[in-house]
Protein backbone atom coordinates (compact mmCIF):
# COMPACT_ATOMS: atom_id res chain seq x y z
CA UNK A 1 0.00 0.00 0.00
CA UNK A 2 2.75 2.38 0.36
CA UNK A 3 4.52 3.91 -2.89
CA UNK A 4 8.38 2.84 -3.38
CA UNK A 5 9.58 6.53 -3.40
CA UNK A 6 7.86 6.58 0.31
CA UNK A 7 9.03 3.47 1.39
CA UNK A 8 12.42 4.22 0.51
CA UNK A 9 12.21 7.97 2.29
CA UNK A 10 10.94 5.94 5.62
CA UNK A 11 13.87 3.54 5.73
CA UNK A 12 16.27 6.26 5.13
CA UNK A 13 14.85 7.97 8.20
CA UNK A 14 15.17 4.34 9.96
CA UNK A 15 11.56 3.83 10.10
CA UNK A 16 10.65 0.31 10.38
CA UNK A 17 7.46 -0.64 8.21
CA UNK A 18 5.11 -3.00 9.85
CA UNK A 19 2.21 -4.93 7.34
CA UNK A 20 0.84 -3.13 5.02
CA UNK A 21 0.42 0.80 6.58
CA UNK A 22 1.76 0.80 10.00
CA UNK A 23 5.15 2.20 11.07
CA UNK A 24 7.81 1.84 14.43
CA UNK A 25 11.01 4.36 15.35
CA UNK A 26 12.29 4.92 18.76
CA UNK A 27 12.45 7.86 19.80
CA UNK A 28 15.69 10.10 20.49
CA UNK A 29 14.44 10.07 23.88
CA UNK A 30 15.15 6.74 24.45
CA UNK A 31 18.60 6.62 23.29
CA UNK A 32 19.45 9.09 25.26
CA UNK A 33 17.71 7.66 28.32
CA UNK A 34 19.64 4.30 27.86
CA UNK A 35 23.13 5.78 27.83
CA UNK A 36 22.29 8.27 31.18
CA UNK A 37 21.76 11.38 28.71
CA UNK A 38 18.56 12.22 30.13
CA UNK A 39 14.69 11.55 29.17
CA UNK A 40 11.42 12.32 27.54
CA UNK A 41 8.92 15.25 28.96
CA UNK A 42 6.34 12.65 29.19
CA UNK A 43 8.38 10.85 31.68
CA UNK A 44 8.72 14.47 33.44
CA UNK A 45 5.08 14.92 33.74
CA UNK A 46 3.53 11.87 33.48
CA UNK A 47 5.78 9.36 34.84
CA UNK A 48 6.20 7.88 31.44
CA UNK A 49 9.51 5.97 31.31
CA UNK A 50 11.65 6.72 28.42
CA UNK A 51 13.56 3.68 27.71
CA UNK A 52 10.26 1.48 27.46
CA UNK A 53 8.21 3.68 25.59
CA UNK A 54 7.09 2.48 21.77
CA UNK A 55 6.75 4.88 19.50
CA UNK A 56 4.50 3.64 16.42
CA UNK A 57 1.76 4.68 14.40
CA UNK A 58 -0.98 2.26 12.14
CA UNK A 59 -1.52 4.93 9.61
CA UNK A 60 2.02 6.19 8.68
CA UNK A 61 1.11 8.14 5.03
CA UNK A 62 -2.06 8.37 5.99
CA UNK A 63 -3.41 11.84 7.29
CA UNK A 64 -6.85 14.71 7.25
CA UNK A 65 -3.80 17.20 7.30
CA UNK A 66 -0.53 18.30 5.63
CA UNK A 67 0.64 20.85 8.37
CA UNK A 68 3.42 22.89 7.28
CA UNK A 69 5.30 22.36 10.71
CA UNK A 70 4.95 18.67 10.89
CA UNK A 71 8.21 16.18 10.49
CA UNK A 72 6.75 13.96 8.22
CA UNK A 73 7.45 14.32 4.43
CA UNK A 74 3.55 15.73 3.86
CA UNK A 75 3.77 15.42 0.04
CA UNK A 76 3.58 11.75 0.69
CA UNK A 77 0.17 11.79 2.23
CA UNK A 78 -2.07 9.05 0.90
CA UNK A 79 -5.50 10.18 2.00
CA UNK A 80 -7.87 10.31 4.57
CA UNK A 81 -9.31 6.63 4.70
CA UNK A 82 -7.36 2.49 4.13
CA UNK A 83 -9.10 0.55 1.76
CA UNK A 84 -7.62 -2.63 3.80
CA UNK A 85 -5.70 -2.91 6.91
CA UNK A 86 -3.75 -5.49 8.83
CA UNK A 87 -5.73 -6.56 11.62
CA UNK A 88 -4.61 -5.10 15.38
CA UNK A 89 -2.76 -8.54 16.89
CA UNK A 90 -0.71 -8.21 13.70
CA UNK A 91 0.33 -4.71 14.28
CA UNK A 92 0.99 -5.14 17.96
CA UNK A 93 3.19 -8.41 17.36
CA UNK A 94 5.29 -7.28 14.58
CA UNK A 95 5.35 -3.02 15.85
CA UNK A 96 7.06 -4.85 19.41
CA UNK A 97 9.35 -7.36 16.93
CA UNK A 98 10.70 -4.06 15.21
CA UNK A 99 11.12 -1.87 18.14
CA UNK A 100 13.19 -4.92 19.81
CA UNK A 101 14.85 -5.34 16.72
CA UNK A 102 16.16 -1.08 16.20
CA UNK A 103 16.88 -0.82 20.60
CA UNK A 104 19.13 -3.75 19.89
CA UNK A 105 21.35 -1.73 17.94
CA UNK A 106 21.67 0.94 21.20
CA UNK A 107 23.29 -1.68 23.44
CA UNK A 108 26.74 -0.93 23.09
CA UNK A 109 27.09 1.79 25.25
CA UNK A 110 23.92 1.57 27.32
CA UNK A 111 23.45 0.19 31.13
CA UNK A 112 22.66 -2.88 31.01
CA UNK A 113 19.71 -3.04 33.23
CA UNK A 114 17.36 -0.06 31.21
CA UNK A 115 18.61 -2.04 27.84
CA UNK A 116 16.74 -5.31 28.66
CA UNK A 117 13.87 -3.30 29.85
CA UNK A 118 13.78 -1.22 26.93
CA UNK A 119 13.31 -4.66 25.01
CA UNK A 120 9.72 -5.34 26.76
CA UNK A 121 8.10 -1.81 26.19
CA UNK A 122 5.73 -0.70 28.75
CA UNK A 123 3.90 2.01 27.17
CA UNK A 124 3.47 2.76 23.44
CA UNK A 125 2.26 5.85 21.81
CA UNK A 126 0.36 5.85 19.51
CA UNK A 127 1.50 8.76 16.94
CA UNK A 128 4.66 8.96 15.25
CA UNK A 129 3.26 10.06 12.18
CA UNK A 130 -0.08 10.42 10.18
CA UNK A 131 -3.41 10.40 12.03
CA UNK A 132 -3.85 7.02 13.93
CA UNK A 133 -8.02 7.57 14.03
CA UNK A 134 -7.95 6.81 10.18
CA UNK A 135 -6.74 3.19 11.16
CA UNK A 136 -10.59 1.45 11.42
CA UNK A 137 -9.39 -0.90 14.31
CA UNK A 138 -7.99 1.99 16.52
CA UNK A 139 -9.96 1.06 19.53
CA UNK A 140 -9.47 -2.75 18.96
CA UNK A 141 -6.11 -2.07 18.51
CA UNK A 142 -5.76 0.39 21.82
CA UNK A 143 -7.33 -2.97 23.57
CA UNK A 144 -4.81 -5.06 22.42
CA UNK A 145 -1.58 -2.72 23.62
CA UNK A 146 -3.92 -3.33 26.74
CA UNK A 147 -3.84 -6.79 27.64
CA UNK A 148 -0.47 -7.30 27.37
CA UNK A 149 0.06 -4.36 30.02
CA UNK A 150 0.83 -1.53 27.96
CA UNK A 151 -0.20 1.90 29.01
CA UNK A 152 -1.31 3.65 25.42
CA UNK A 153 -1.32 7.42 24.60
CA UNK A 154 -3.16 8.18 21.86
CA UNK A 155 -2.42 11.76 19.51
CA UNK A 156 -5.57 13.09 17.36
CA UNK A 157 -5.80 15.96 15.07
CA UNK A 158 -9.26 15.89 16.45
CA UNK A 159 -10.82 15.48 12.50
CA UNK A 160 -12.01 12.21 12.64
CA UNK A 161 -14.63 12.73 15.84
CA UNK A 162 -17.03 10.18 15.04
CA UNK A 163 -13.60 7.82 15.65
CA UNK A 164 -13.02 9.59 18.86
CA UNK A 165 -17.05 9.18 19.57
CA UNK A 166 -16.66 5.43 19.17
CA UNK A 167 -13.37 4.56 21.52
CA UNK A 168 -15.28 1.32 23.08
CA UNK A 169 -11.40 1.22 24.71
CA UNK A 170 -10.11 4.27 25.93
CA UNK A 171 -6.48 4.89 25.90
CA UNK A 172 -4.13 5.72 28.93
CA UNK A 173 -3.98 9.49 27.72
CA UNK A 174 -5.89 10.99 24.95
CA UNK A 175 -4.27 14.09 23.21
CA UNK A 176 -5.90 16.38 20.93
CA UNK A 177 -4.01 18.69 19.19
CA UNK A 178 -4.41 21.99 18.95
CA UNK A 179 -2.16 24.49 16.52
CA UNK A 180 -4.68 27.12 15.45
CA UNK A 181 -7.05 29.93 17.21
CA UNK A 182 -9.32 30.19 14.36
CA UNK A 183 -10.55 28.98 11.31
CA UNK A 184 -7.99 30.91 8.69
CA UNK A 185 -5.18 30.22 11.05
CA UNK A 186 -5.84 26.65 10.34
CA UNK A 187 -6.13 26.62 6.86
CA UNK A 188 -3.47 28.74 6.48
CA UNK A 189 -0.75 26.56 8.60
CA UNK A 190 -2.54 22.98 8.61
CA UNK A 191 -3.75 22.71 4.82
CA UNK A 192 -6.35 20.13 5.73
CA UNK A 193 -7.67 17.73 3.32
CA UNK A 194 -10.97 18.03 4.74
CA UNK A 195 -13.19 20.76 3.24
CA UNK A 196 -14.82 21.34 7.04
CA UNK A 197 -11.39 19.71 8.96
CA UNK A 198 -12.00 22.71 11.33
CA UNK A 199 -16.08 22.35 11.75
CA UNK A 200 -14.75 18.44 13.08
CA UNK A 201 -12.51 19.27 15.55
CA UNK A 202 -15.25 22.08 17.16
CA UNK A 203 -17.43 18.48 16.94
CA UNK A 204 -13.85 16.52 18.97
CA UNK A 205 -13.30 19.53 21.41
CA UNK A 206 -16.77 19.43 22.40
CA UNK A 207 -16.96 15.66 23.19
CA UNK A 208 -13.88 16.02 24.67
CA UNK A 209 -15.36 16.62 28.51
CA UNK A 210 -17.13 13.49 28.16
CA UNK A 211 -14.48 11.24 27.87
CA UNK A 212 -13.73 9.51 31.04
CA UNK A 213 -9.98 9.36 30.83
CA UNK A 214 -6.35 11.65 31.39
CA UNK A 215 -7.02 14.38 28.75
CA UNK A 216 -4.46 16.73 27.00
CA UNK A 217 -4.49 19.52 24.54
CA UNK A 218 -1.28 20.05 22.95
CA UNK A 219 -0.38 23.31 21.32
CA UNK A 220 2.28 22.65 18.71
CA UNK A 221 3.73 26.41 19.26
CA UNK A 222 5.25 27.36 15.52
CA UNK A 223 7.18 31.21 15.63
CA UNK A 224 5.54 33.45 13.15
CA UNK A 225 2.53 31.40 12.21
CA UNK A 226 0.24 30.53 15.62
CA UNK A 227 2.18 31.89 18.19
CA UNK A 228 -0.96 34.69 18.81
CA UNK A 229 -4.57 35.41 20.20
CA UNK A 230 -4.35 33.47 23.06
CA UNK A 231 -7.90 34.46 23.89
CA UNK A 232 -8.91 32.20 20.98
CA UNK A 233 -7.18 29.35 22.48
CA UNK A 234 -8.70 29.72 25.70
CA UNK A 235 -12.12 29.83 24.33
CA UNK A 236 -11.49 26.25 22.29
CA UNK A 237 -9.61 24.90 25.33
CA UNK A 238 -12.49 25.67 27.76
CA UNK A 239 -14.68 24.20 25.25
CA UNK A 240 -12.62 20.38 26.06
CA UNK A 241 -12.13 20.96 29.64
CA UNK A 242 -9.06 18.36 28.70
CA UNK A 243 -7.08 17.64 32.29
CA UNK A 244 -3.73 19.07 30.87
CA UNK A 245 -2.42 21.61 27.97
CA UNK A 246 0.77 21.24 26.87
CA UNK A 247 2.21 23.74 24.94
CA UNK A 248 5.41 23.36 22.68
CA UNK A 249 7.77 24.86 20.29
CA UNK A 250 7.89 23.43 16.66
CA UNK A 251 10.77 21.25 16.37
CA UNK A 252 12.96 22.31 12.99
CA UNK A 253 13.11 18.58 12.05
CA UNK A 254 12.58 15.88 9.48
CA UNK A 255 10.35 17.30 6.46
CA UNK A 256 9.55 20.83 8.22
CA UNK A 257 13.20 21.56 7.31
CA UNK A 258 11.35 22.04 3.46
CA UNK A 259 8.89 24.11 4.49
CA UNK A 260 10.35 26.46 7.29
CA UNK A 261 13.60 27.31 8.59
CA UNK A 262 14.87 27.92 12.00
CA UNK A 263 13.59 31.31 12.82
CA UNK A 264 10.35 29.22 13.22
CA UNK A 265 11.57 27.72 16.03
CA UNK A 266 10.58 29.69 19.45
CA UNK A 267 13.35 29.54 22.36
CA UNK A 268 11.57 28.09 26.01
CA UNK A 269 11.81 31.64 26.93
CA UNK A 270 9.04 32.29 24.04
CA UNK A 271 7.27 29.09 24.74
CA UNK A 272 6.92 29.86 28.39
CA UNK A 273 5.94 33.59 28.01
CA UNK A 274 3.50 32.30 25.36
CA UNK A 275 2.01 29.76 27.63
CA UNK A 276 1.65 32.27 30.75
CA UNK A 277 -0.59 34.38 28.37
CA UNK A 278 -2.92 31.32 27.86
CA UNK A 279 -2.72 30.69 31.45
CA UNK A 280 -3.65 34.09 32.51
CA UNK A 281 -7.12 33.23 29.89
CA UNK A 282 -7.88 30.06 31.89
CA UNK A 283 -8.05 28.54 34.88
CA UNK A 284 -5.04 26.37 34.48
CA UNK A 285 -1.63 27.23 36.18
CA UNK A 286 2.01 26.81 35.53
CA UNK A 287 2.72 23.25 36.52
CA UNK A 288 6.02 22.09 35.26
CA UNK A 289 8.01 23.03 32.27
CA UNK A 290 11.50 20.95 30.17
CA UNK A 291 13.66 23.00 29.03
CA UNK A 292 15.36 20.93 26.65
CA UNK A 293 12.07 20.17 25.49
CA UNK A 294 11.08 23.45 24.66
CA UNK A 295 7.50 22.43 26.64
CA UNK A 296 5.22 24.05 29.49
CA UNK A 297 2.61 21.85 30.98
CA UNK A 298 -0.87 23.63 32.48
CA UNK A 299 -2.83 21.89 34.50
CA UNK A 300 -6.47 22.76 36.10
Amino acid sequence: MLPEGFKKVLLRQKYSIVGAHSAVKPCLWLRKSLRGGGFCYKQKFYGIKSHRCMQMTPAVGWCSLRCVFCWRNTEYTLGTALEVWDEPEKIIDESIAAHRQAVSGFGGDADKKLFQEARKPKHVAISLAGEPTIYPLIGDLIAGFKKRGMTTYLVTNGTMPEKIKALECLPTQLYLSLVAPDFKTHRRVCQPLLPDAWERIQESLMFFPSIDTRKVVRITAVKGLNMFDPPGYARLIETAQPDFVEVKAFMFVGGARNRLTMDNMPSHIEVKEFAKELSRELSYELKDEKEGSRVVLLSR
